[in-house]
């Protein structure tokens, strides 16, 4: 019988601002964490006294909750371990320890989510295939209407073993095109022009749920609007606690 004012470790350490549960559970499996000064397994709980380390630094509560919309350059990396060379936790170079809301790999630039409250990001992870998530993508050769509709209508992948859902896909110029998607399978974008014989020039994410990308430069960031962050957390108000994936992982 659990201690009704504990809670799993993964949880406390995302609710710290330090990074995700995933990430956590990850840092957990690895042997970083440890519970008053013991060694901890996935699972374990604490309790609001309980002293949590990883990699000896100790883990608080934080009350300075940050919300930010990084425009992603080419060539940053989404990581919050900063051994990796361009990693966008030091390319951002925050004074709050802040990590991202799903991923975009290293090609691809656009709009990344980032922050240090836990609990908003556990409810987007868990919200799943529910969230619309918009690109302009260029490609290397012409679009044709047969690729519009096939990529709109679905396409197994191999390497995945699935098949990606529908999604709306439009033509904006001879090589660019809109699609909007409501799934993350790794790299789902470039697998599916893959499956067509087309290849990728660039790619970038210009929306998450509500918010978009607008004119805000590369490599730059900015503050979510008071609007923003309560519309955001609106559209995540009814997330279940059940188990969640990285939904934007492209």
């Amino acid at each position: 019988m659990y201690h009704p004012e504990s809670i799993r470790l993964n949880k406390a350490i995302s609710d710290s601002g330090y990074c995700s549960r995933r990430e956590a559970d990850k840092l957990i499996e690895k042997g970083r964490v440890t519970l008053n000064g013991k060694a901890v397994k996935l699972g374990d709980r604490a309790m609001p006294s309980d002293v949590i380390h990883v990699d000896g630094h100790l883990i608080t509560g934080n009350d300075n909750l940050v919300y930010i919309i990084l425009n992603k350059p080419v060539g940053i990396t989404c990581t919050t371990d900063v051994r990796v060379k361009g990693n966008v936790v030091d390319f951002i170079n925050h004074r709050e320890r802040i990590f991202h809301v799903g991923r975009l790999d290293k090609p691809s630039e656009g709009l990344l989510l980032m922050t240090n409250d836990g609990d908003i990001v556990n409810k987007i992870l868990r919200a799943g295939n529910r969230h619309e998530k918009e690109y302009i993508v260029k490609v290397t050769k012409p679009i044709t209407s047969e690729f519009i509709d096939r990529m709109g209508n679905g396409l197994y992948l191999k390497e995945l073993k699935t098949k990606t859902k529908k999604c709306v896909v439009k033509r904006l110029s001879k090589f660019t095109f809109k699609i909007i998607l409501v799934q993350g399978l790794n790299r789902q974008i470039r697998r599916m022009c893959e499956c067509l014989g087309y290849e990728v020039h660039s790619l970038k994410r210009v929306r998450i749920m509500n918010l978009k990308l607008g004119d805000l430069s590369i490599g730059t960031w900015r503050d979510l609007t008071p609007k923003e962050l309560s519309d955001l957390k609106r559209s995540v108000s009814d997330s279940q606690n059940s188990s969640y994936i990285d939904s934007m992982n492209l």
